[in-house]
């Protein structure tokens, strides 16, 4: 990954003040519109010139050339000048607004962006980073590529790029990417500051072909249990979960917890394969339904999976949206898999990609997922815009997060299981088991330290100072001796002072056990990468925790003996 972004998810999402975290953004619940790309066939419409509507030619071809018309007088004639292209791009994008949330245009100069979600691998220098005190750190440069073949290490800062200053107020994330990215055998100037060092250096790289990774982590829980962290459905997913898979049944691994919690989804048919990987037979994994039956569409199993006999339990939450849906939603409707967690997203709408004359591009929505059981994933969006992107604030709110009885199921949305267990739609995909958010260490004052980026900064430059020691230290040794000591959370309360964050001490105490975690994780992933950040921060995981415990539901609904009913196991914190 070219930043910590994706990692940093993992932990600051329960750790950011509950109430800001799900006031969601445009952006945020269009997020799994950037993900959730169209049918597996890859369908692209040419915009080579105007084509009415077979369904009402005389109308669209009038409004067409009302709105040439108008635009025409702006720009000929209105009093002042305009740029006639963003207001374009702000009818359109305000004319998508009244058909659903997912629709949407993308114009020309975000289309870097919007691809990179989806992207197997990018461009770059290969760093992972973060912004610390208004200063780009590099958090590690990724194994085998350019920056690690100059000598970048762990902890520099990037002060200069092409000799101009990146540091300062106001540096963003993509901000960063946009000056660190470019085409390949191209070379970038970088000036770091590096601890323990008097002058800047000057380093050299070229730019390369840098693969991202979607499969965060996979490792043995002990002897029997796998793990597998999937982070969104990219190019490259699948084969990276299918490589992780066969790891591990080589270690002995046969039974599994999936982790689709925070996925926002991607490319159908990485989704569908990964499924298949589980489902026997020719069941049903997933269908779409359109307008007519152009794009109808009905997926099933068809290939023998690596993992087709064995518990599995899918992890997930109001984070898991899009393709994790499809999975999951798969995997419950055929009884192959426990859902545990919390309702998911609700993102069940397909999109398009209709690439246009300007490098912009439509994606536009043209069928629904259903599970194979019938159900409809997407959520409702009847009531606007607004409504919808307040939804996940709303859910948190009414304590459904908390409280799985807070959730009222319609009886006309009422669906089997293959086996016959009731499952509900109505939107997202409901949990065979709930897990209520822990929120009993998360205080004001530990969301301060991570808004400042202080827990991540203060364990990246504790491994800089024990770099040699930790090394040596094999990750088993590390995670049953090492210990965050009172002297170590002294320094970070310190650390906090200078940035003017309020200590507050009965806060503290309520989330101490949860930041020692958090600073040995981090400690941990600068040693050993993500196998060593994952099992350290499953220790204080509820749900993760709390899969461990469901084994035997899981085996028993691997073996076909089911119980009816929904929810019929409840775990609240």
């Amino acid at each position: 990954m070219p930043a910590s972004i994706m990692e940093s998810c993992l932990h600051q999402k329960s750790l950011m003040n509950m109430s800001e975290k799900f006031k969601n953004s445009t952006f945020q619940v269009r997020l799994p519109l950037f993900l959730g790309l169209a049918l597996a066939t890859g369908i692209l419409i040419g915009a080579n010139g105007f084509q009415p509507s077979g369904n009402n030619p005389q109308g669209t071809a009038k409004s067409y050339l009302k709105f040439r018309d108008i635009l025409s007088y702006i720009d000929r004639d209105y009093v002042d000048t305009v740029n006639v292209e963003e207001l374009s791009d702000f009818a359109i994008n305000q004319m998508l607004e009244k058909l659903d949330p997912h629709t949407a245009y993308i114009p020309a100069s975000e289309m870097d962006v919007a691809r990179s979600y989806l992207e197997g691998d990018f461009d770059g220098i290969g760093v992972e980073f973060n912004i610390f005190k208004d200063t780009v750190q590099i958090v590690a440069p990724l194994s085998g590529g350019p920056s690690e073949a100059v000598g970048l290490q762990a902890g520099d800062k990037i002060i200069k790029v092409d000799g101009k200053n990146i540091a300062g107020a106001g540096i963003t994330t993509q901000g960063v990417f946009e000056k660190l990215r470019g085409s390949k055998g191209t070379k970038v100037n970088l000036t770091i500051l590096r601890r323990n060092e008097k002058k800047p250096m000057d380093f050299t790289v070229t730019r390369n072909k840098i693969p991202t990774v979607s499969v965060e982590t996979g490792y043995m829980v002990d002897n029997h249990t796998g793990y597998i962290k999937v982070t969104r459905f990219s190019a490259n997913t699948y084969d990276e979960f299918k490589s992780t898979l066969v790891k591990l049944k080589k270690k002995g691994m046969d039974r599994l917890i999936l982790d689709l919690r925070g996925n926002p989804g991607g490319y159908m048919d990485r989704a569908t394969r990964m499924a298949d990987e589980f489902i026997s037979g020719n069941k049903k994994i997933v269908y779409t339904d359109g307008k007519g039956t152009k794009y109808d569409n009905e997926t099933f199993a068809h290939v023998r999976g690596e993992f087709e006999d064995g518990p599995v339990i899918v992890l997930i939450d109001e984070g898991s949206a899009s393709a994790s849906e499809i999975v999951s939603g798969a995997l419950q409707d055929n009884d192959r898999a426990l859902i545990v967690g919390r309702r998911s997203f609700g993102k069940g709408l397909v999109q398009m990609p209709i690439p246009l004359n300007d490098g912009s591009e439509l994606r536009l929505t043209i069928s629904r997922y259903y599970t194979p059981s019938g159900r409809s994933i997407q959520k409702p969006y009847t009531e606007g815009m607004e409504d919808y992107e307040m939804d996940i604030l709303n859910r948190f709110q009414h304590g459904e997060f908390f409280h799985p009885d807070s959730i009222k199921f319609n009886d006309s949305l009422k669906y089997k299981t293959l086996h016959g267990r009731v499952v509900y739609g109505g939107g997202g995909i409901m949990p065979d088991v709930f897990v209520a958010r822990d929120t009993l260490e998360v205080t004001n004052y530990l969301n301060e330290l991570y808004s400042k980026n202080l827990v991540r900064e203060f364990a990246l430059t504790y491994y800089q100072d024990h770099k040699a020691d930790l090394q040596k230290m094999p990750f088993d040794k590390f995670k049953s001796t090492f210990e965050v000591s009172d002297k170590m959370l002294d320094n970070i309360n310190k650390e906090a002072k200078d940035l003017k964050i309020k200590y507050n001490d009965q806060e503290f105490k309520r989330s101490k056990n949860l930041l020692k975690n958090n600073i040995k994780a981090y400690i941990a992933r600068s040693v050993y990468g993500p196998e060593g950040l994952y099992p350290i921060f499953h220790e204080t995981d509820p749900d993760f925790q709390q899969a461990l415990k469901l084994f035997d539901q899981a085996n028993k609904l691997n073996k076909g003996y089911v119980q009816l009913g929904i929810n019929k196991f409840r775990v609240e914190n």
